[in-house]
């Protein structure tokens, strides 16, 4: 089961580099990841795909806020799962 620990930084703005790092963050477990407010979901685009660590950029269309992330699941029955890590978009 994929599950992220920490993201570094932990707040930036539209472009910024971010480093999501866990474990099971492979391709053969994490399809696609999100940022979440609950209610609006915003896909991301992975720049970099490990078992331990996912990088990404804020995308210019994230609204400034706090955001959970969000992973959904690789196979036959993808799941979408918040991860117990918070973003912080300025």
């Amino acid at each position: 089961m994929p599950k992220m620990t920490s993201v570094e930084p932990a707040q930036g703005k539209a472009g910024d580099l971010i480093t999501a790092s866990g474990e099971n963050l492979d391709k053969a477990n994490v399809a696609e990841i999100y940022l979440t407010d609950g209610n609006a979901d915003l896909k991301l685009a992975m720049s970099e795909q490990a078992a331990t660590a996912i990088k990404f950029k804020i995308p210019t269309t994230a609204k400034a806020g706090r955001f959970s992330l969000m992973v959904m699941t690789a196979g036959a029955a993808p799941k979408l799962i918040e991860q117990p890590v918070k973003l912080t978009v300025q």
